[in-house]
Formats: structure tokens, sequence, C-alpha cells
């Protein structure tokens, strides 16, 4: 096993050739202790390089509504009445702190994502 850090896109790029063949290695392999580095070595440099911040408010809560096919009306246990939804979700009214207690506990949805400026 040759394993090199990963120093630009190039170096990213021949690490995600090199883990395209060894992806599918047999547990406690060589190959699969290679496939373990070389993941870890491209998440470190993704992070650092290309960082995803969390997401935006609304964003969040679209993204729960569709995955789990909510309406607005949904969200009024959540949020309010279905004016103040609507303003949430046209993004005319932020979220408040009671808002986004009862959305974490009620839908899962992540504090810091809540949380986030958006």
């Amino acid at each position: 096993m040759t394993v090199k850090p990963i120093r630009n896109d190039a170096d990213l790029q021949a690490a995600f050739r090199q883990l395209e063949r060894v992806f599918q290695a047999p547990p406690d392999s060589e190959q699969a202790d290679e496939r373990d580095v070389l993941v870890t070595l491209i998440e470190v440099y993704e992070a650092k390089h290309y960082p995803i911040g969390p997401a935006d408010p609304v964003e969040a809560i679209k993204f729960r509504m569709e995955q789990q096919n909510l309406t607005p009306k949904d969200l009024e246990p959540y949020i309010g009445s279905s004016g103040r939804v609507s303003e949430v979700l046209n993004r005319k009214r932020r979220l408040s702190l009671h808002m986004i207690r009862k959305l974490h506990a009620g839908l899962r949805i992540p504090y810091e994502s809540l949380l986030a400026a958006g």
C-alpha cells in the first residue's frame, strides 16, 4: 500500500481513482486498510477545501417537508397559524426560539440547521 498526502485537486482525483480500485475490498485485507486510509484523507481534504455549512433554516424545513410528505398545514403545530407558516416559508418572518425547539422536537430537524443564519 502506497498512500500519499492529498495536497491539491489533482492529488484528490488520483485518490478517488485509487479508492475506486479498492472500494469493494474484502474486510481485514490490505486493500480494505488502504480504502479506509483513502476515505479519511479525502474527507479531511474536502472538509478543509470544500466546506459545506449548515443548511439554511427554511431549506431545512422544506427538505423535511419533502421527506415526510408534509404540507404547510402540517407545520402549524410547530410554527403557528397558517399565516405565520407562510411568512416563515416565504422568508418574511424569522424562526423564533420557541418555533426552533418545536421543529427540532417534532420533526427532528437539527438545531444546527434551524439556527443557521438564513
